[in-house]
């Protein structure tokens, strides 16, 4: 089996507008409502005759594993309208510390804790939201080859 591996950097992005699904959830029930959001997403915005502008990501804006707060969905090329679960949202512009990072899901906990470990080395604060873009899909990849894009956002 591959080793886990990852890398950081800090990036600046621009805003960028989402089509999103938001819920409060626990992390056993999580991966069901990721498969079950995007696929409602996709299905919207293909009868909008649109397509996701980039991977497919959630956002977290608590880490209470019991209750987490997340969004989940796509970035879209535009601003659209949304339609009963699913609404509009955004990803914000501004630096973000980013973790790119390659092995199975359940192995994500501690690139969490480098990250931050990173973070806190070069003087930095996190502030805001955590996202996370999945690069490749879990249906026909290794779970070892999985790549996923952590962003932490940045306090000026």
């Amino acid at each position: 089996m591959t080793r886990p591996s990852y890398s950081f950097d800090v990036v600046s992005q621009k805003a960028r507008p989402t089509m999103i699904v938001r819920a409060r959830i626990s992390l056993p029930q999580l991966p069901i409502l990721i498969g079950q959001s995007l696929g409602t997403v996709v299905e919207y915005l293909g009868r909008l005759g649109e397509h996701p502008a980039g991977p497919p990501f959630v956002a977290y804006h608590n880490q209470d594993m019991a209750d987490l707060a997340v969004e989940i969905g796509f970035p879209v090329e535009r601003p659209l309208k949304g339609q009963g679960a699913i609404v509009a949202g955004a990803i914000p512009a501004g630096r973000h510390a980013t973790c790119l990072f390659t092995g199975a899901y359940s192995e994500i906990g501690s690139v969490y804790e480098a990250l931050n470990q990173w973070i806190a080395d070069h003087g930095w604060q996190v502030a805001g939201t955590t996202y996370e873009f999945y690069l490749n899909d879990p249906a026909n990849t290794r779970p070892e080859f999985l790549q996923t894009l952590i962003a932490f956002p940045l306090a000026d």
